[in-house]
């Protein structure tokens, strides 16, 4: 059996937070808002996994109401997540994730996102792909004011 769920996450730049993407720090004058570390990688990938597995989403399972998620490691959000779907006897074997932003240049650090998520969900690197993508100056995103990501995740049956 494979499954297939598509997530999505945006979030606003603001000044003061580290910019994390894929469980990597950027170097950038601003980072995302958001009650966890605001990771829009792991947050779009981990709706995506959780959509495949008719699991429900991010906000059911680690709601932004709860105090207990408050600045949360969103890459261990998404390992939690994984592990939910593996208890039901389905285990990622792809994902592909573009992020949209204007600015930081993501191009350096797509390999190490990548890297890291593998690592993060015990998957082999080749299975993880990010890709960096601008909106051509086009809405909130392309007047900097933020970025979005769209996951795509494929899950088998183990």
């Amino acid at each position: 059996m494979t499954r297939v769920g598509i997530g999505y996450d945006s979030h606003r730049f603001v000044t003061g937070r580290p910019l994390v993407l894929g469980g990597v720090t950027i170097p950038h004058p601003k980072g995302l808002a958001g009650h966890s570390d605001a990771d829009a990688v792991a947050h779009a990938l981990t709706d995506a996994i959780l959509g495949a597995a008719g699991a429900g989403n991010i906000g059911e399972l680690f709601p932004d109401t709860d105090p207990h998620w408050q600045d949360a490691d969103s890459m261990e959000l998404l390992r939690t997540a994984h592990e939910l779907v593996q208890g039901r006897g389905l285990t990622l074997a792809q994902a592909d994730c573009s992020v949209i932003t204007e600015q930081p240049r993501l191009g350096p650090y797509v390999a190490a996102m990548s890297a890291a998520l593998a690592t993060r969900l015990g998957v082999d690197p080749s299975a993880i792909s990010v890709k960096a993508k601008t909106n051509e100056g086009m809405g909130f995103i392309g007047k900097g004011e933020g970025l979005a990501v769209i996951a795509v995740a494929v899950l088998e049956a183990r």
